[in-house]
């Protein structure tokens, strides 16, 4: 089965460990073991999470000599956010449109 973009962000973001590293990198580039240091995991399980995150796009990591930068990127978070703000309003509107229905209903 292929995944879309979308599908892979939200399977991304499932776990509380790759948020944090997202959370983390939002405030800047960190390299793997910064970003492993306040896990009580093996630096394999890490290098793991950090795969997922970028097969999802949501990181990037570079090289610049001996560090291996991972940089958060925001454009899959963007598509995401979208996504659900377009699911938001059409629920809302959904909402709306029950509500007046109700109150036609009441009307003696």
């Amino acid at each position: 089965m292929r995944s879309d973009a979308l599908t892979r962000t939200f399977s991304a973001l499932a776990d509380p460990t790759r948020r944090a590293m997202l959370a983390r990198l939002s405030s800047g580039s960190a390299s793997v073991q910064e970003l492993a240091k306040p896990f009580k995991m093996s630096l394999p399980a890490i290098s793991k999470h950090l795969k997922v995150l970028e097969k999802s796009g949501l990181i990037t990591r570079g090289r610049e000599a001996q560090w291996r930068p991972c940089r958060l990127e925001s454009k899959p978070l963007k598509e995401a956010a979208d996504w659900m703000e377009q699911c938001r309003r059409e629920g809302e509107a959904h909402f709306d449109r029950l509500d007046q229905y109700l109150k036609e209903l009441q009307k003696p």
